[in-house]
């Protein structure tokens, strides 16, 4: 009961130093406000809407006018520009105007019609890899639909039937299935992974920032007195209402995306309530790790951010980890957004059993308890270190 006592009056002081301290404010409720519209109406469309092509027609026939019209009319491309030469082209490109642009030699269309094959170009940029590769999907996608049409008109000018035609054009019919993110938007695919990365990135940071000011201020011994110099009631007692704020922001986060945009999410209830809960005390106890690790504010924050940044390259959300070098695939597993990305995908996005990846739930509860590992010396910095800025 005693112990029960310390935690509440702990929390009410730790209730009132954020209070009073702006910065926890912003870092608890505004940034992560802001974060969550910022990427949710940022990729709100889902995909890249009208990226800007250009057109060298050197043809100007009904076929090449054809093909740029329903380039034109694709989803993710818009013909802006249409260029006198190849040269014009290239320099567009290279100044940022367009992303990639199609050529179409003179004679494609009297080729096309006498079985002569043309050769059709296109050039796509591939600095910003997303507009690259989007480019260079539809402008393939022109390119076939545009000779497959031309052979449909030979076929059936020369009496093959329709099932004749598409057996020649189509031989092997394809049935592809975009499972967990059928849209295929970088909305459902980015936000769920940024937001919650950059989440864990303020918790890591806020809860190392709490103890290098007790530290930084001369406040930690009045704190473990609180907590009659037990220090495992004094932790508890300080990051339970970071733990609190933290989970009703996530949670409201949660709501929004499920509930209001409609986030695709197979698994139940459970599996978010549980994934939210290692999420937070993960997080909290990696920040805690670090400045018992680094017994300094400074320096504690510093491999919080670092190691909460490097988490969203070694995550495995844009680059897959198993392409990755065999020493960055063991070291992927020091990062507890790896984690929560795996869990999330398997248990929350596809509504596999938790089972499949019991391995990356226990590394959570890992990092929850490397608290354990250096709690003494956190005690022991409060009592006796002397802050150094």
């Amino acid at each position: 009961m005693k112990y029960i006592t310390s935690i509440f009056h702990i929390a009410l002081r730790e209730l009132g130093i954020l209070r009073r301290n702006r910065i926890y404010g912003f870092c608890m409720i505004a940034f992560p406000t802001l974060l969550v519209l910022f990427f949710t109406t940022m990729l709100d469309e889902g995909l890249p809407q009208d990226l800007p092509i250009g057109v060298v027609d050197h043809d100007n026939s009904t076929v090449s006018r054809g093909l740029v019209r329903t380039l034109d009319a694709m989803q993710t491309s818009r013909v802006t520009y249409h260029f006198a030469s190849v040269t014009e082209a290239r320099a567009a490109m290279q100044e940022g105007t367009v992303y990639a642009y199609l050529y179409i030699p003179q004679g494609t269309a009297a080729k096309l019609l006498s079985g002569r094959r043309p050769k059709v170009s296109y050039y796509y940029t591939m600095t910003c890899l997303t507009a690259g590769s989007m480019a260079s999907k539809d402008l393939k996608t022109i390119t076939t639909l545009g000779s497959a049409a031309v052979g449909q008109a030979v076929l059936s000018a020369k009496g093959a039937t329709p099932r004749q035609i598409k057996a020649a054009l189509q031989p092997v019919a394809i049935s592809a299935h975009m499972i967990g993110n059928p849209y295929g938007s970088y909305n459902y695919s980015l936000t769920t992974v940024f937001v919650p990365g950059i989440l864990m990135l303020f918790m890591a940071l806020l809860s190392a920032y709490a103890l290098g000011t007790e530290m930084k201020f001369d406040t930690g011994k009045e704190w473990l007195e609180r907590a009659h110099g037990n220090i495992v009631v004094a932790i508890i007692g300080k990051y339970l209402v970071h733990a609190v704020i933290f989970l009703l922001v996530i949670f409201l986060y949660l709501f929004y995306i499920f509930n209001v945009l409609h986030f695709p999410h197979q698994g139940g209830v459970w599996n978010i309530v549980r994934l939210t809960l290692l999420q937070v005390l993960a997080s909290l106890g990696f920040g805690i790790f670090a400045f018992g690790l680094m017994p300094s504010l400074r320096m504690s924050m510093s491999i919080s951010s670092l190691w909460s940044v490097l988490s969203i390259s070694m995550c495995g959300s844009a680059f897959p980890v198993a392409g990755m070098d065999t020493p960055l695939q063991a070291m992927s597993w020091l990062f507890p957004l790896r984690h929560y990305w795996m869990i999330y995908q398997a248990t929350v996005l596809n509504g596999f059993p938790v089972l499949d990846v019991w391995l990356h739930l226990v590394a959570l509860i890992a990092f929850t308890l490397l608290p354990w590992m250096v709690i003494r010396k956190v005690k022991n910095a409060m009592l006796h270190y002397v802050y150094i800025p």
